[in-house]
């Protein structure tokens, strides 16, 4: 008797949870094992405290199924509830494949029970032997379960509670709140909230066969809390996607509605919207994918702004169809478990992978979409129709963006997010002297065709006459489909205009009678005549015409090519360091590249600024870059000394990539700088490397733990006596006095003079005292090097203890202004001034 009060306590614990979180499937099936075992109390003097608790339990299960009635009657059919039958006995498969008995029998007997009550409404009687046979098997299988559960299947299918004819207005005190000791603060309904702590551990791999190299797999503190801040997105949160959330509850009594709420609309949408409405109200039968593969002809762009982003859904379908690869339709859930194609969920609930913020994230949306008064789509959509896959990851990306009013992308962004893949940028600048045409088309023409490789090409700002002969539309993406090279001289490229009309007017297009040779239509299987009866938006275009009228290719590599990575996720603080760093780099982030010694092969550097706000995405004001020193991986406080390796060139886009090459003869030791132009705000970003070695990356650690700063410094009329080469005034500069306690030779120092920028500036440090002696390190005298231009430093390593003295200069006598003094040490350090 103990044990089925223990255990009925338990069960109604967890129908509470369930009933908070949505999952009333559940919460029905606990309350009723829970009223079946309180029955089992016959104990007088305990019977009148339980019978409260089932009458309170039988109430809560009435109002659920009232809610469930109340909306069946207005958004259901039997068509519906089939599917609903199909995705239970699914899910139970799935739970049973696990070895979760219990949920399994429980899943079946659900099954069961929605496919009786249809079975009662339903005059079809092929649709009747359909629920026969599901039912059958449904049965079947739970009753090999049997003994796993405390009532047998049958039994269990029984006792399942019916709506009776009165049903009670409102629930009892048993109704479920918020509250800690029956629920956790994350709803398996909505997008996750939950800390990354209590949903798994994260890791730093960016794709299933990459190796995480040369550090520990799991984040920093610091890192999760940048990854944090940076999933609260548009005011609404998107956690990182986890092990944990490939078992995302899908299934709903009433059909799920998102937590966020609708997205916004973009002008044109509102001005033509009639509803917002469900698949399951517009297409008798609506599916996820029609066929076995995604087709990229099928993808019409409609009134929203995001042409680079249907350009990426035609790229990455086309893909799918030519390598038999799910790139693009393996990050929609819920999927069928055997072949990972995602299917249909009747409850309209769905979660997409995207990669966001320097992560893989998790966006669950509902599959309410905007409808006009014709009746159509007013988002992209499927020309297969009931085809739902283009719609909701639309609808996905979209939310994460702010709302359909989405102030337009460029394909790099977007297909990143979509899978992942590395992005590079090529503008097209036919007068740039580096700007290596051929090459670039090789590169097009051999890794498009080896599957390396993603390609989008977009034009720039096109004049309304330039429009009208072309064809094309100003800034604009277009998906590159193909690229051939015909007889080593024709290079032509296949394109798709994400509107799905309006094609290309010049050289190769259907209307050219010059160019298409009976050999060429061969070899392409192009025939230009039946090309020109439909408009599709597809077109042939020769390279040099790109070339002309395109401004930048957009790629995106696959991770593939490489075996190893690894990635840090850091903050850089508005107020640390300059806002320019033409003169001090010191203060920026910097970070150890080391690569195995005595190899060849190549690492490429992706730099991810993350974007939390709509309006920074539509500003685009923040320019980043990185650039690489061969500083044997030590700080680097100079921009230009020694010579950058690799001078990025500052963008605004939040990806920026670099790429370094080497052979075993190279220097395996970098030093990595983030650079912005005109530093305004704090920034959060990633940086992650692919290699094909092994390598490590970490920051450059600090190593000095005493800091001394002199902030009111001051060359004036009386002290401003220049450099030594005028020995007469040079006396008379401002003198400070340091003391290093120490014993130990072996000391680090740092020293930093910082001044206005039109003086050129330097310091000597001059030893006095020394308390070894004989410190075989010792030095008379040292400085700054040159005079420069408002920034100079000194950094010393094996500095022996004792006293010193600092004289900072400008070049010229005369120069008056403020200058700031800052001593870093390893040691006990201590400054004064003594003239």
């Amino acid at each position: 008797m103990e044990n089925n009060v223990d255990e009925a306590k338990k069960t109604i614990i967890k129908a509470v949870t369930f009933d908070n979180e949505g999952e009333y499937r559940k919460a029905l099936s606990h309350y009723d094992v829970a009223i079946r075992l309180l029955a089992k109390i016959s104990t007088p003097s305990m019977s009148a405290i339980y019978l409260k608790k089932i009458e309170e339990c039988k109430s809560r299960i009435l109002f659920i199924k009232k809610m469930k009635d109340k909306d069946s009657k207005s958004i259901s059919h039997v068509d519906y509830e089939l599917q609903t039958v199909k995705l239970l006995i699914k899910e139970a498969q799935d739970a049973d494949v696990d070895g979760l008995k219990n949920t399994a029998i429980m899943l079946y007997g659900d099954a069961v029970q929605v496919a009786l009550n249809i079975k009662n409404i339903t005059t079809d009687p092929e649709k009747k032997e359909q629920i026969k046979l599901l039912c059958k098997h449904a049965i079947t299988r739970a009753e090999a379960l049997k003994g796993i559960d405390a009532y047998d299947t049958m039994k269990l299918l029984d006792n399942l509670p019916t709506v009776p004819e009165t049903i009670l207005e409102s629930p009892t005190n048993i109704t479920p709140t918020i509250s800690s000791s029956t629920t956790s603060s994350t709803s398996s309904s909505s997008s996750s909230s939950s800390s990354s702590s209590s949903r798994g551990k994260l890791h730093r791999g960016s794709s299933a066969h990459l190796k995480v190299t040369g550090s520990s797999d799991s984040y920093t503190d610091e890192e999760k809390k940048v990854l944090l801040n940076t999933s609260h997105i548009n005011d609404n949160e998107f956690v990182p996607f986890m092990s944990v959330d490939l078992a995302e509850n899908f299934r709903f009594t009433i059909p799920f509605e998102d937590k966020d709420g609708l997205l916004k609309l973009a002008p044109k949408q509102k001005h033509d919207l009639a509803r917002w409405d469900r698949p399951s109200n517009l297409f008798d039968n609506p599916r996820l994918l029609i066929g076995h593969h995604v087709d990229y002809f099928s993808i019409k762009q409609t009134v929203v702004s995001d042409c680079s982003f249907v350009a990426s859904l035609a790229v990455s379908a086309q893909y799918e169809k030519k390598f038999g690869y799910r790139l693009i339709t393996s990050i929609i859930y819920p999927q069928n478990r055997e072949t990972k194609e995602p299917i249909f969920n009747p409850y309209g609930k769905y979660m997409i992978k995207l990669h966001i913020n320097g992560i893989p994230r998790k966006v669950i949306i509902d599959d309410r979409l905007p409808v006009g008064r014709d009746n159509q789509l007013l988002c992209s959509y499927s020309s297969n129709r009931g085809e739902l896959w283009i719609s909701l990851l639309e609808k996905a990306y979209m939310k994460v963006m702010g709302g359909y009013d989405f102030p337009g992308s460029n394909s790099n962004i977007d297909l990143h997010a979509l899978t992942g893949w590395i992005p590079e940028r090529f503008a097209i600048r036919q007068n740039d002297p580096d700007f290596n045409k051929n090459g670039l088309f090789n590169i097009l023409h051999q890794h498009l065709h080896d599957g390396n490789v993603l390609v989008t090409v977009a034009t720039g700002e096109l004049s309304d006459n330039k429009t009208e002969i072309s064809g094309l539309v100003s800034t604009h993406a277009y998906a590159v489909l193909d690229v051939k090279l015909i007889n080593n001289k024709i290079k032509l490229l296949q394109l798709k205009n994400p509107w799905s009309h309006l094609r290309w007017r010049g050289n190769y297009s259907e209307h050219d009678t010059h160019h298409w040779t009976d050999e060429l239509k061969k070899l392409l299987n192009y025939d230009p005549d039946s090309a020109s009866q439909y408009d599709n938006g597809i077109f042939w275009i020769d390279y040099d015409s790109i070339c002309h009228f395109f401004d930048v290719f957009y790629l995106n590599w696959n991770p593939k090519l490489f075996k190893y990575t690894n990635c840090i996720h850091q903050m850089w603080n508005g107020g640390m360091g300059p806002i320019k760093d033409a003169y001090n780099i010191g203060d920026n982030p910097q970070f150890l590249l080391e690569i195995q010694n005595g190899v060849s092969g190549a690492v490429w550097i992706l730099l991810t600024r993350h974007i939390t706000e709509i309006e920074d995405f539509r500003q685009n004001q923040e320019y980043i870059t990185v650039l690489i020193y061969k500083n044997a991986g030590k700080r680097v406080y100079y921009p230009h000394d020694p010579p950058p390796y690799i001078d990025g060139v500052r963008i605004n886009s939040p990806h920026y990539l670099t790429k370094i090459k080497f052979d075993s003869n190279n220097e395996t030791r970098y030093t990595l700088v983030i650079s912005q132009y005109e530093k305004m705000n704090t920034i959060y970003y990633t940086l992650r490397a692919y290699s094909t070695c092994p390598f490590t990356l970490r920051k450059i650690a600090d190593p000095y733990t005493y800091v001394k700063e002199i902030t009111d410094g001051r060359w004036t009329r009386e002290t401003a006596g220049g450099c030594g080469n005028h020995p007469l005034t040079y006396p008379n500069n401002p003198r400070y006095q340091l003391v290093i306690d120490s014993i130990n030779n072996n000391n680090k120092l740092l020293i930093i003079l910082k001044g206005p920028k039109q003086y050129q500036i330097g310091f000597e440090i001059i030893t006095t005292l020394l308390n070894d002696p004989e410190a075989p390190t010792a030095f008379q005298t040292s400085s700054s090097g040159s005079f420069r231009s408002g920034f100079v430093y000194l950094e010393l390593d094996d500095v022996p203890g004792g006293t010193y003295q600092i004289v900072p200069a400008t070049f010229l006598p005369g120069q008056e202004g403020p200058f700031f003094l800052t001593i870093k040490a390893s040691c006990s350090i201590n400054l004064t001034r003594i003239k």
